[in-house]
């Protein structure tokens, strides 16, 4: 009788636990901040259907906790002051003490310190600027860090594709494209490379003709572009057209370059947080379920975003509470494997992973997709 008490206690206990941070209806709210439209639509689409996945087969399986999961949604269209207006709505009418987003650093940099200081967990799948983290310890991501990404890619270039001039044409207002090319050209020159031209474009530029003339007479044996997927489709295009046919070169922003460019990425690498090709029996399961609901392949971004919702349920279980501290305090201690390698966190609670370098190439049915190239350990 006295075990049995202690069961019952322990019951009630957890259902008081997890009472809070419900929505109405009984049901855990997430909230998800993701450009939906936009110039970056491509990757807060993907994000939000890994996302919509994984609460879909946790809500199957009983909810967490014995309660059901749901997100909503809001659309700050990759723009940091909508991401501030979305994040309040989702925090004062929603409730919501866990969010997942945005997509993009400079809009998840400008929520991060509102969640630090209400307390809120702040969930970036794929915002990977070193400083998103830094507004405290409510803050976590589920990518790896743009110096990772760029000293990956400049040792790519170097040994991979025995590379020893390289020019680089970034975005200079752009604090992802920055970071990614600073590590990127670190990294190539420590292995002995020569950096033939570094070119500079601003936010808008669609004629990036006059940094390719000079870019070709440097004559490079690799282009880093350490850019968006938009602007990558067309500077590949104009690079190709000047008769430029080195390798091109970037990081995580090209994920959806396939579905939004034409041949002129081929001969195309770049380092990303997944591959849909892998063999690993949990990613195989998910690509296929991915596939089944949504009729194609996920990307990096909808696997980062499975992920993202994983670890929050994971972290909810360990806890056996939605209390935001208490969540934040078992995502902390994380060590497990997930869709997009083994995570863990370090102390700025960035994940200690492996990165992927994926290839651009034709599929079986003349259309572009990625094949994997090369695993890079932390």
């Amino acid at each position: 009788m006295k075990k049995l008490a202690m069961i019952l206690v322990s019951l009630s206990l957890a259902a008081v636990a997890f009472a809070a941070g419900k929505a109405d209806g009984g049901a855990i709210t997430i909230g998800g901040i993701f450009p939906l439209s936009g110039p970056v639509a491509e990757y807060g689409l993907e994000a939000q259907k890994g996302i919509q996945l994984a609460i879909e087969e946790i809500n199957k399986a009983g909810g967490i906790g014995g309660q059901q999961v749901v997100l909503i949604s809001e659309d700050d269209e990759g723009d940091a002051t909508k991401s501030v207006n979305a994040f309040i709505k989702l925090t004062s009418k929603d409730k919501a003490k866990i969010v997942i987003g945005s997509l993009t650093s400079g809009p998840t940099i400008a929520v991060s310190e509102r969640a630090q200081a209400q307390g809120v967990v702040l969930m970036a799948p794929a915002a990977s600027n070193p400083a998103v983290t830094d507004a405290g310890n409510f803050i976590f991501r589920t990518c790896f860090i743009d110096p990772f990404q760029g000293t990956v890619g400049g040792q790519f270039a170097a040994q991979s594709l025995s590379a020893k001039r390289a020019a680089v044409l970034y975005e200079v207002s752009n604090d992802y494209s920055v970071g990614l090319q600073e590590n990127f050209v670190k990294a190539f020159t420590a292995l002995g490379g020569t950096m033939a031209a570094v070119e500079v474009y601003n936010t808008g530029d669609t004629d990036f003709n006059a940094q390719i003339t000079k870019i070709k007479a440097a004559n490079p044996d690799v282009v880093y572009l350490p850019e968006y997927y938009n602007d990558v489709a067309l500077i590949a295009k104009q690079l190709r057209a000047q008769g430029i046919t080195t390798p091109i070169v970037g990081a995580d922003g090209w994920d959806g370059l396939t579905g939004n460019a034409g041949d002129e990425v081929l001969n195309g690498f770049y380092t990303s947080n997944f591959t849909n090709d892998s063999t690993e029996p949990n990613v195989m399961k998910f690509v296929r379920d991915f596939q089944a609901k949504f009729g194609d392949k996920p990307g990096a971004f909808a696997a980062l975003g499975y992920d993202s919702m994983s670890l929050i349920k994971d972290a909810i279980l360990a806890a056996g509470s939605t209390d935001a501290a208490a969540v934040r305090d078992a995502l902390a201690k994380i060590n497990g494997s997930y869709i997009t390698g083994n995570i863990k966190f370090d102390p700025k609670r960035n994940p200690v992973k492996s990165a992927v370098v994926l290839e651009v190439v034709k599929g079986a049915g003349g259309s572009l997709t990625t094949a994997y190239k090369t695993t890079v350990n932390p």
